[in-house]
């Protein structure tokens, strides 16, 4: 009778450990189930896209994508097409004091890949020029980390607390997104840029994480940055005298003696690796305006360096105490602009 017992008792236990036995390899399946699961193909919701679509009300959106010949359809020729490093030429319509939009025409397909628009009159809500930053959160959440994906690789912008407060960046869709510049004394957006991903990482205008493959940066001859710099002195030329129409002051007369001046200190920057209103002689603007015997009751000057282009450099003025009193200085009467690669100079004169 005891070997009995005995015997159902190591039957039942033997049971009882082939049931654990059997649990335990169940639950190591589910585990590595979960674990494949993030290879697993996936069916991706546009949901998010359509609602953000129906937010943009503003025409502006529309010309993304579309060819030159719609863009000369509905706007005319340009005022100017204005060549650029990162494979694609400015379209520039302006009335040279209220209003500037900047198409950019990709030179491979002949298709705007980016827009840059600032003054009165644009199109582009719910992005609305001279809307409070508050205004424009309460629709869009404002991220310190912003991805895109192109084929397989993987793209992460990271916005650092000054790029928040300054320079926003939203994603729009799969492969656009917008950036809006603030005018942080008066919490107003200034201007907007619209823009693809490739574009976006043409510029590098944000810290990134990524992983994959970056895009080749072009060959550019010593004739084509002639061309880029000059497109961009006159951008920021235009974009000086529109903001400040819009703080009540006056045009400034555009010089193109006192440019030359501020070109060769934009060259000598780029030449001798330095960044400062003194160059390596010791001297400053002053000096700089008596070689070149420029006659003047008073005189200023901005600099900057290393922005990703015009709009970008002066939008950075904008935002400094002491570049942008120059900027908006009503005392000034003229202006010469010089560029030579990323090194900026303005020089603002009071002439008798």
């Amino acid at each position: 009778m005891r070997k009995l017992f005995t015997f159902v008792l190591l039957f039942l236990l033997l049971i009882i450990g082939a049931y654990f036995i059997l649990d335990e390899d169940i639950l190591s399946k589910e585990i590595v189930l979960f674990d494949t699961y993030e290879e697993l193909p996936k069916l991706k919701s546009n949901q998010t896209t359509k609602e953000m679509k129906q937010l943009l009300k503003g025409d502006l959106f529309d010309f993304m994508n579309k060819t030159s010949e719609e863009l000369s359809g509905q706007f005319g020729e340009p005022l100017r097409k204005d060549l650029t490093p990162y494979g694609y030429t400015w379209w520039v319509y302006t009335d040279e004091k209220t209003s500037l939009i900047q198409f950019g025409v990709a030179d491979e397909d002949d298709t705007v890949q980016t827009i840059f628009a600032t003054g009165e009159g644009i199109q582009s809500e719910p992005f609305t020029i001279g809307a409070t930053y508050e205004e424009i959160e309460e629709n869009f959440e404002f991220k310190n980390k912003v991805t895109y994906q192109s084929g397989l690789s993987f793209y992460t912008f990271l916005l650092n607390e000054t790029d928040l407060e300054m320079t926003p960046l939203i994603k729009l869709s799969d492969d656009n997104f917008v950036q809006l510049y603030y005018d942080t004394f008066t919490n107003e957006l200034s201007s907007i840029r619209i823009l693809t991903g490739e574009t976006l990482l043409k510029q590098r205008f944000y810290e990134m994480e990524y992983r994959g493959n970056l895009p080749e940066e072009p060959y550019l001859s010593e004739a084509d940055w002639k061309e880029i710099e000059q497109g961009m002195e006159q951008q920021i030329f235009d974009l000086t005298n529109i903001y400040r129409h819009q703080h009540g002051e006056s045009p400034l007369i555009k010089d193109d003696q006192v440019a030359e001046v501020a070109y060769l200190h934009s060259k000598d920057m780029f030449d001798q690796n330095y960044f400062s209103h003194y160059s390596q002689d010791g001297s400053g603007l002053k000096e700089r305006l008596e070689r070149k015997e420029v006659y003047y009751l008073s005189a200023g000057e901005n600099i900057a360096a290393q922005h990703t282009d015009a709009p970008a450099a002066v939008e950075g003025w904008l935002n400094s105490e002491g570049h942008r009193e120059a900027m908006l200085n009503d005392s000034y009467t003229h202006l010469g602009v010089g560029v030579h690669r990323f090194y900026y100079t303005q020089n603002f004169l009071l002439k008798p």
